[in-house]
């Protein structure tokens, strides 16, 4: 079969294009523009690519098409896609009735943590000798590539809770039908598409009724917002994560070594490479859903030794002169502050320069700006970039700041931190995207 996708470069729909592949399909794909780390992971999987959406894209004719959610009617490829009668599908509801159907869906989803997690589960899963399947929106490293199908029954899914198409504004998830359902956090974002949390809510409620009395819900606890989703109703068995059925106790200041509990019972000890206590909870969602699994607790513990994190998850790009350059996914107030802290409690006193490219469309709105300069207190310098899509000023945000500044080109910025950097320096690089590939460039004119 030929499987045309419309938004094959995204991480998601470039991970559905893996998995068809592996199916055996003949599998073609466009995009605004095609860019790596995706565009060569493709090709190297023999995927032709289209720069730009045109019809002659469509030629011949494919027996598929996959529509991506950043498309829309009135694009020229859509629109040949509905004249000439092709048949068509949301990347999700491909990804349930012809990869999820009849297996055990592991399905990690939250605000905050997704990717991580669901590398974490992934690897156990791995470790333990199960070869799961898995589609997760970045790249463990462990593996090097962000999706493939496995073996049964297991299968990993980062569960989105971003709308699946023009033409079926559910949440990604709601196709998925976990059996093992992780919920990490809950807050508002994508105000984009819902406009207040319980807009947010109200989906990831349609969530947990796909999920099977046998199965098994894993939920933060004392979260106000997941306490109140579960009050709509739930017929799964709970389990929660931090001072409920999974704890943890560190082991030092990082949380790089940290005892699990289970019921309050130490099962395990876990020395590793991450930090920080938002990945400890991270893992402990990982350790729940392995247990679930079947999975033992030693091979669970011995197996998070050997993760080697995600791409973009506090990346360490480079060191040069003894300054170090991170880059991290960071774009949410809550994820922005969270990071900031698991670095400072490694570097300790050691400066911390944060810079950040508010990108995401909830920061493009506004609806975090106020809750923004907090996030990013515990940072020693504050830099942060005012793009012409940004529809509110920074500068007024940090008037009354002496440490932070404002730049309207990454030139500019560049040039400032050369002028201030310093052996010894953290610099902290924080986007959902590209950041004018400022990481390369600063370490480069460093």
């Amino acid at each position: 079969m030929h499987i045309h996708i419309l938004g094959i470069c995204g991480t998601f729909m470039a991970g559905i294009a893996v998995l068809a592949k592996q199916q055996g399909h003949t599998v073609t794909g466009s995009d605004k523009e095609t860019y790596p780390p995706m565009s060569t992971q493709l090709e190297s999987l023999g995927i032709t690519l289209f720069s730009g959406y045109s019809a002659n894209n469509l030629k011949p004719k494919p027996d598929c098409v996959i529509i991506g959610n950043v498309l829309s009617r009135g694009n020229p490829e859509v629109e040949a896609v509905f004249n000439l009668n092709l048949s068509y599908i949301s990347g999700p509801q491909w990804l349930a009735e012809h990869v999820l159907a009849k297996r055990w869906v592991l399905a990690v989803a939250g605000t905050h943590g997704k990717t991580t997690t669901a590398s974490l589960l992934a690897w156990i899963l791995e470790s333990a000798g199960l070869s799961p399947g898995f589609l997760i929106g970045g790249v463990p490293e462990n593996f090097g590539i962000s999706a493939r199908l496995g073996n049964r029954p297991f299968f990993v899914v980062e569960a989105d809770e971003y709308d699946t198409a023009f033409f079926d504004k559910r949440s990604k998830f709601v196709h998925y039908h976990p059996r093992t359902l992780v919920l990490n956090n809950l807050e508002f974002d994508h105000a984009d598409i819902f406009p207040d949390l319980a807009a947010i809510q109200r989906q990831f409620h349609h969530l947990i009724r796909t999920v099977p009395g046998n199965g098994l819900i894993v939920y933060k606890n004392k979260v106000l917002a997941i306490n109140a989703l579960l009050q709509q109703g739930c017929w799964t068995p709970l389990e929660t994560l931090g001072e409920g059925d999974w704890d943890a106790k560190p082991l030092c200041q990082d949380y790089s070594q940290f005892d699990v509990f289970y019921k309050n019972e130490q099962v395990g000890t876990v020395k590793w490479n991450l930090i920080g206590q938002y990945n400890v909870q991270n893992a402990l969602a990982a350790i729940a859903s392995a247990h679930h699994a079947g999975v033992s607790f030693i091979q669970i513990c011995e197996s998070l030794e050997t993760f080697r994190s995600v791409k973009r998850r506090l990346e360490l790009r480079g060191v040069v002169k003894g300054i170090r350059v991170y880059d991290d996914f960071a774009h949410h107030p809550t994820a922005i502050a969270v990071t900031i802290e698991a670095l400072r409690q490694r570097v300790g006193k050691e400066r911390i320069i944060a810079v950040l490219e508010p990108r995401s469309n909830t920061m493009r709105m506004g609806i975090h700006k106020n809750e923004l300069m907090s996030s990013l207190q515990k940072a020693d310098i504050i830099v942060l970039s005012q793009s012409m899509n940004l529809n509110w000023s920074l500068h007024q945000q940090v008037k009354s700041l002496d440490n932070a500044h404002v730049f309207n080109r990454t030139t500019a910025m560049i040039e400032y931190l050369l002028s201030i950097a310093q052996s010894g320096d953290h610099i902290l690089v924080m986007s959902n995207g590209s950041f004018d590939n400022i990481h390369a460039r600063l370490l480069e004119a460093l």
